[in-house]
């Protein structure tokens, strides 16, 4: 057995509360290397009393990637402190101890020592990371306001083109997309059977994409104003959709008040130190094209990534800090939004996040925190900053194997069962889960146009942990490159529109909504993985429920012979014949049986 292999980090996703009475403990051990892994636990201060020590507790073997297994057991102890070490035996029978000073032989020697254990001292619940509910049970819907829908040509800026009159949309297009337009179009969001929309950035700000703020008070004028959004936040409330709105909070536009009284101003700017400003003077970049803004080099100041026209903000400075929570309050506070989403938020200092995670939850217990953080993302996720992430590490797993097929069917089982193990069970449960969006080629054009191997990336992603998230006409087949040709205006002609796509996503929702305990708390077996066959065979527990999904990316028809006949709960491209069933390439089937 490989020792060094072994793995545990108290309170940590490796150590956690999971619910009031619900001690959730994992181990990870090399992949294949441990025949068994007992839990040995009790009370700290009762190891010489009880000789609880001398108990063992089975854990079970929850998930492997490619190279680790993880263990995990959930347990309680009635005084709320645990003590714990782990008993492992390899499959070459070698029997080891694991605890809190290293490795050592099972013997009594080291169980009878207090300080061989781990220890969780007491279990606070205000230390349980808490996640909101309603969240496991929301679809999102995201929507890039400016191609949308325009609901009111008032308000057009300047040189609006007509309404998708390029096919390929430039980087400076306005179309004329705004709130009033999202309106006039709840309704398809509530047939759709979304319940929770997420709006790209809505305050005023130059460009189309609203990234570049120039007042977080302001409804950008091209959208509508602040009573219209009101408006559109009561109506969706009514309609039972929540609110989540953008904060770009890593930097400002440089068409911002703050950032022209530092160009006008200099060192002598009462500005100055809201940014990252590395020497003087600081040039103005006005006369540079959308384009030339993008990539403008090294510049006297920091920028996000290397576009001139957005200065980073220094969150370090308390009246930054101030200005933003002031923000972050009044839209909560006026207009009764669930949910930030936060731009670039890795990028932010931790110590504002967490001022913000107090100001924020403070208003509203249940008020989610997203961040956009395209990479492992623990340090954030530990119960006083965001509540989770745009889970992108998780679902660029699932286009790898099923759009771009650069790995195989077990590589994105290890590589999903890794991203899992990274978090606590209940932050895995409201994770942010997108195949497609503003940042990203769209979903059908990473298929290569097959709208097949679209819904079964689809259906794959609905039926794993976290809230999924359809991107503005990704359910009527639109398609579209890289940023900006995946910001194409919202088709709204029927005639236009993937009728079959729409119909297969609000039956693929309709699925979600009613299966979602299973599908947010359930327990994931992977029990028949095929990396020749391309199949994917996992099952999902939760209480008495269990159902069954076979995803064939195989060339060859996938035949299962069942031993009875199963309930279908939602399929593509798959056939029943008594208790034979078929599954096409690209086709799915998920059923349950008694």
């Amino acid at each position: 057995m490989e020792t060094a292999a072994i793995y545990h980090r108290p309170d940590s996703e490796y150590a956690y509360l999971y619910k009031t009475d619900k001690f959730h403990i994992r181990l990870r051990t090399k992949k294949g290397d441990a025949n068994k892994v007992n839990l040995i636990s009790g009370d700290p201060y009762a190891h010489g009393t009880q000789k609880w020590y001398k108990k063992d507790k089975p854990m079970k073997l929850a998930m492997s990637t490619d190279i680790h297994d993880y263990w995990m057991i959930e347990t309680y102890e009635k005084t709320k402190r645990i003590a714990y070490c782990f008993h492992i035996e390899g499959v070459d029978g070698l029997e080891v101890l694991y605890g809190d000073r290293g490795v050592f032989p099972f013997t009594d020697e080291y169980l009878e020592d207090a300080n061989t254990f781990f220890r969780m001292p007491y279990l606070h619940e205000v230390d349980q990371v808490k996640t909101p509910e309603w969240v496991k049970e929301t679809v999102w819907y995201q929507i890039f306001p400016e191609r949308f829908a325009n609901g009111d040509k008032t308000n057009d800026p300047a040189g609006t083109l007509p309404w998708g009159s390029k096919k390929h949309p430039g980087r400076d297009d306005f179309y004329g997309g705004d709130l009033q337009g999202v309106l006039d179009h709840l309704d398809y969001l509530v047939e759709l059977g979304i319940n929770g929309i997420y709006f790209c950035p809505l305050f005023k700000a130059k460009s189309n994409h609203k990234y570049d703020t120039i007042d977080y008070y302001e409804i950008d004028p091209d959208f509508g104003d602040k009573e219209l959004f009101k408006k559109v936040v009561q109506e969706a409330h009514k309609r039972g959709i929540r609110v989540m709105l953008d904060a770009v909070f890593n930097h400002l536009g440089m068409d911002s008040m703050q950032w022209q009284d530092v160009l006008e101003n200099q060192e002598h700017s009462r500005y100055k130190d809201w940014f990252h400003i590395n020497q003087f003077p600081v040039e103005s970049l006005a006369d540079l094209s959308v384009e030339e803004l993008e990539n403008v080099g090294d510049l006297s100041y920091d920028t996000f990534a290397f576009t001139g026209h957005m200065p980073k903000l220094n969150t370090a400075n308390p009246e930054v800090q101030e200005f933003l929570l002031d923000v972050t309050t009044y839209w909560i506070k006026e207009f009764d939004i669930d949910a930030w989403r936060l731009d670039v938020a890795n990028e932010v200092d931790h110590h504002f996040w967490k001022k913000f995670y107090q100001a924020s939850v403070a208003l509203k217990e249940d008020f989610y925190i997203l961040g956009e953080i395209w990479h492992s993302s623990q340090s954030w996720l530990q119960g006083d900053e965001f509540h989770g992430v745009m889970n992108y590490a998780y679902t660029e797993t699932i286009q790898s194997f099923f759009m771009k097929e650069t790995i195989s069917a077990n590589k994105m089982v290890a590589g999903l069962n890794e991203q899992l193990m990274l978090y606590r069970n209940q932050t895995n449960e409201v994770m942010f889960n997108v195949l497609d969006s503003h940042d990203t080629a769209r979903l059908l054009t990473v298929s290569k146009d097959n709208k097949q191997l679209a819904k079964a990336g689809l259906a794959f992603m609905f039926t794993q942990h976290g809230s999924p998230c359809i991107y503005y006409g990704t359910e009527i087949g639109m398609d579209g490159f890289n940023d900006p040709d995946c910001r194409k205006c919202m088709i709204w002609d029927e005639e236009k529109q993937d009728s079959n796509m729409l119909s297969f996503t609000k039956e693929l929702i309709a699925f979600r909504k009613t299966n979602q305990e299973l599908l947010s708390y359930g327990e994931v077996e992977w029990f028949d993985v095929r990396d020749d066959e391309k199949v994917i065979g996992f099952k999902k527990k939760f209480g008495n429920e269990e159902f069954v999904c076979y995803f064939n990316q195989g060339e060859e028809d996938l035949e299962l012979s069942l031993d009875q006949i199963p309930e279908v709960l939602f399929w593509n491209l798959a056939f029943l014949d008594n208790k034979l069933l078929s599954v096409k390439q690209n086709g799915f089937a998920i059923y349950k049986v008694e």
